[in-house]
Formats: structure tokens, C-alpha cells, sequence
């Protein structure tokens, strides 16, 4: 004879439904079912705690961003422009992301919060001790840690020796090197990857070179972001 096993699981993002078909004396059906079932219960136990972790997490994130949402200085991007960044690496599932200017770590908390939901991680280079060392704190605090490398380091240098591949970065340095910044890391920013820069529309030394730069690139498709008082350059690397 056949047994049959068929399973239905709803968790948070899918349904999972199928049937298990294979020969079996009748004897044994109910111990064969008790520990399907019991298996079956396993697992969904261990899928609940993981949903359960990343809950915490977010909430964990979402509290540390209210609490400090005022604090912000120090060259930091305006929460609007995290939210950009974040939306970007996870609507494209980006795992592998390079930052040039942490500042004191508000723009690496939404990146390093992206990498918690695509499994990835965040290189970011800050050049001044002092914001470095807060920007740890700030970090640790959000419970992101894990999710960062933060280099203490002159990025004109560090950033070309970085090995890469890189799927998504984000320069937020000093203006008059970002043409620069972006050449070194061109060779290590994979296909479909995407480089992103704040600041384009403030009339800053270099980002009017930067931006006719990266505008007439054929292989890149780029545009800007508006909404940002800032301004955010978005360029998608369609080939090398």
C-alpha cells in the first residue's frame, strides 16, 4: 500500500504545502506519521525563533533610531536618506556594502540594519578617531555590530586596496575626492551593483565633476534622488 503525508505550514513570508508518497506496511503508518509530525513540529518551533530573533532586532534598531533621532550631527545623513539607503539594499538584496565616511555611525546603523535582513555585512572607513570610537558605541547600542567592519583609516588610501566584490557602497566623504573614490572602486563593484554619494545637489567643490562624471558613463545607469535636501546619487552598474 501508499502513505500519504500531506503537510500545509503558514509562517510569515510563505506557505508551504506538500505530499510525501512512498510504500509502507500498514503496521507502521502511525509510528511513520507520529514522527513526521513530530519533526514537522521541530521545525516550525525553530523557524518561530528565528522570526522571533529578527523581530527583536528590528525592534531593538527602530527604538535606538527614535531615542536618537535629534542627535545627529557631526556630518550624519538625515534619517529620510537612511530609510533611501536601507530600502535599496533590501529591495535588491545587496550582501557585500562598502561606506566612505562613517561619520559617527547614523548612515552605517541603516546599512548595517539592511545587512541584518539580507545576511550581509558592511565595510565602513572612517578617517577621525573620534567619530570612529562613537560611532562603535552607536552601533553596539543598536545591536548591529556584528553586521559592521569598521576601519579606522584614510580612505584615499584604504579604499583602492580594498579587494571587494562589493554589490553596493555609499560615499559620504570628502567632495572633491568622490570621482576619485568612485574610480577605485569601480573594479571591485559587481554587475548590478550600485554606488550611491550624498550631497550631489549642494553645489559642493567636485560633485558637479562628479556627477557629469557618472552621468556619462555608458555601462551605468544613474539618477538622482530628489526627495533628499541633500541629494543622492544612485548609479546601477549594468556591465563592466
Amino acid at each position: 500500500m501508499f502513505f500519504y503525508v500531506q503537510i500545509t505550514a503558514l509562517d510569515a513570508s510563505f506557505l508551504v504545502k506538500f505530499t510525501i508518497m512512498f510504500p509502507i506496511a500498514p503496521r507502521y503508518t502511525s509510528t511513520i506519521a507520529f514522527l513526521l509530525t513530530f519533526t514537522f513540529q521541530i521545525s516550525c518551533g525553530q523557524s518561530s525563533i528565528n522570526q522571533q530573533g529578527d523581530s527583536k532586532l528590528d525592534q531593538k534598531v527602530e527604538k535606538f533610531l527614535a531615542d536618537h533621532r535629534n542627535d545627529w550631527r557631526d556630518m550624519n545623513v538625515p534619517p529620510k536618506d537612511g530609510q533611501t539607503l536601507h530600502d535599496i539594499i533590501v529591495s535588491k538584496k545587496y550582501t557585500s556594502a562598502l561606506e566612505i565616511g562613517t561619520s559617527t555611525g547614523h548612515s552605517t546603523v541603516w546599512l548595517a540594519w539592511a545587512m541584518s535582513k539580507t545576511g550581509g555585512k558592511v565595510i565602513t572607513v572612517e578617517i577621525d578617531e573620534r567619530r570612529y570610537k562613537e560611532a562603535l558605541k552607536n552601533l553596539e547600542e543598536a545591536g548591529l555590530s556584528d553586521y559592521v567592519d569598521a576601519r579606522l583609516a584614510d580612505a584615499h588610501e584604504l579604499v583602492k586596496e580594498l579587494s571587494g566584490p562589493f554589490d553596493f557602497v555609499f560615499i559620504d566623504a570628502d567632495k572633491n575626492w568622490y570621482m576619485q573614490y568612485f574610480k577605485d572602486v569601480d573594479p571591485q563593484l559587481s554587475v548590478n551593483g550600485c554606488i550611491t554619494a550624498h550631497n550631489v545637489t549642494n553645489r559642493f567643490e567636485g560633485t558637479k565633476e562628479f556627477l557629469d562624471y557618472i552621468q556619462s558613463l555608458p555601462n551605468y545607469i544613474t539618477e538622482i534622488d530628489r526627495k533628499s535636501r541633500s541629494g543622492i546619487s544612485i548609479s546601477y552598474k549594468k556591465q563592466d
